[in-house]
């Protein structure tokens, strides 16, 4: 099967020549004709399998007819981060080129006035967070009564991000008759639970199982100590061990771990960057190029390089935590082995990362082989306190035999015996025992004048209470 027989209009089968591509994917050729035919899909398949290729050709085809008017976008695309927002409008641009659609991207870290700027001069496709779409319509600056299609990409992300209410304010803002899709690489009962309100007679296309990895991607698991040193000396030994290496994202847990890793493999003389959501959108998409034009070997990135981005030739990647959540495991794998090249999956592998290793083992049902022995099991969720980290009470979490030197060393045992003798202590003062009777059953106090000569005259004048 080829393009030319999904009902794609000429201007987007000729972009298509003109990047390359000759025959769709399973994911574009059973997701695209339903969309032409205008049904709600909801569309499963592995990361890097074309989703995205899947819902952009038959949109353009669909919005070569008619114009949109300020204000009011014709389609919505809803994005997790702004990574993936960035990347599916420079796939419209590519297959687009042939057509005069108007694109506009709401994301944050930019200006508001420019996004204003080009929502009034009439979207086609808007393609936004949904953050950032809420701050534009709750000013009046948006109107989504317009909108025809409504496309919610990486729906499982969306999910573990938090924006599932802001998803469904957002589906109260477009019009009921809309057409939806929806597409993920994994689909828990959460999420199908939210499908089934959105989606109106869906047609279901799944054209693998869902939370599974691609088969040409090599999947491994090396143990490491439970100390960072530890896991940064073992990090290093795989990177110039590995064969066939040209690039590598390493996937922390944490932003704190994203940037102490950044610094210690810089320091180490290894050309890396760093990627998380705490830096500003001008560091995010420096680094980003950085990495995709082959400037740096390494990214180390949080969760936000896991899910949807589109960089085809890394050879490897890097678990230095184990996720805990086992649908992250499959995103983050899932971005080496892209595009039917080959790529290799190691995870560092602490003793307190037995329990997240068996429940990814369990969701995708296999068995990831070892590197070299196995590690030994330790407490569930026990994980090593950080230097300095102080644990209930005030004290340190360090074991017995290395707690650390006293500021004053002791006296010698002779020189305590030989000093003078010590004083008496005082004796201390009688505590006051309390009446073990009730206030209630004491004795009254006889009515004793109390003595008022060192007050004022205007204390003792007499006060009138009304009743």
């Amino acid at each position: 099967m080829s393009f030319s027989d999904l009902g794609l209009s000429d201007k987007v089968l000729g972009a298509i020549d003109a990047a390359g591509y000759k025959t769709p994917t399973p994911i574009q050729a059973q997701a695209i004709p339903h969309v032409l035919a205008r049904r709600d899909v909801l569309g499963i398949a592995q990361t890097g399998t074309g989703k995205t290729a899947a819902f952009v050709l038959p949109m353009i085809t669909m919005l070569e007819k008619g114009r949109a008017r300020a204000r009011m976008p014709r389609t919505l695309i809803l994005e997790p981060t702004r990574e993936l927002a960035a990347q599916v409008y420079e796939s419209f641009e590519k297959y687009g080129k042939n057509t005069k659609l108007n694109v506009a991207l709401l994301i944050g870290g930019v200006s508001f006035g420019d996004q204003d700027t080009k929502l009034v001069r009439g979207v086609d496709v808007l393609i936004a967070t949904p953050g950032r779409l809420l701050d534009h319509s709750e000013r009046g600056r948006l109107l989504l009564s317009g909108c025809e299609l409504l496309i919610i990409d990486e729906a499982d992300r969306m999910l573990d991000m938090g924006f599932i209410p802001d998803i469904e304010r957002i589906g109260k803002l477009v019009p009921f008759t809309r057409q939806t899709l929806f597409f993920t690489a994994t689909m828990p009962p959460e999420i199908q639970r939210i499908a089934d309100n959105f989606l109106h007679n869906p047609v279901r296309v799944e054209v693998s199982k869902p939370a599974t990895a691609a088969t040409t991607i090599t999947q491994l698991q090396v143990a490491t100590g439970r100390e960072d040193y530890e896991k940064r000396a073992t990090l290093r030994h795989l990177i110039d061990s590995a064969e066939d290496f040209k690039n590598a994202i390493i996937f922390c847990n944490r932003k704190l771990e994203v940037a102490a890793l950044h610094k210690s493999l810089v320091k180490h003389g290894y050309n890396a960057v760093a990627l998380h959501g705490d830096l500003d959108q001008t560091t995010r998409t420096a680094a980003l190029d950085a990495f995709r034009k082959g400037e740096a070997k390494l990214l180390i990135a949080s969760d936000v390089a896991a899910r949807g981005l589109d960089i085809p030739a890394v050879s490897h990647v890097f678990n230095y935590d184990v996720p805990h959540h086992p649908d992250d495991y499959v995103h983050r794998i899932g971005r080496t082995g892209r595009a039917g090249l080959t790529g290799t999956a190691i995870s560092l592998v602490a003793p307190f990362d037995t329990k997240s290793v068996a429940a990814i083992e369990k969701l995708m049902g296999t068995t990831i082989p070892w590197m070299g022995e196995p590690v030994a099991a330790g407490e569930p969720g026990e994980r090593p306190a950080r230097q300095g980290e102080r644990g209930r009470g005030g004290r340190s979490r360090q074991p017995r035999g290395q707690r650390p030197q006293e500021s004053r060393p002791r006296e010698p045992q002779q020189r305590r015996e030989q000093a003078s003798p010590r004083a008496e202590a005082p004796v201390p003062a009688p505590v006051r025992q309390r009446d073990p009777q009730p206030y209630r059953e004491r004795a009254p106090r006889e009515n004793v004048e109390p003595d008022t000569s060192h007050l004022p005259a205007f204390l003792l004048r007499p006060v009138n209470i009304k009743a």
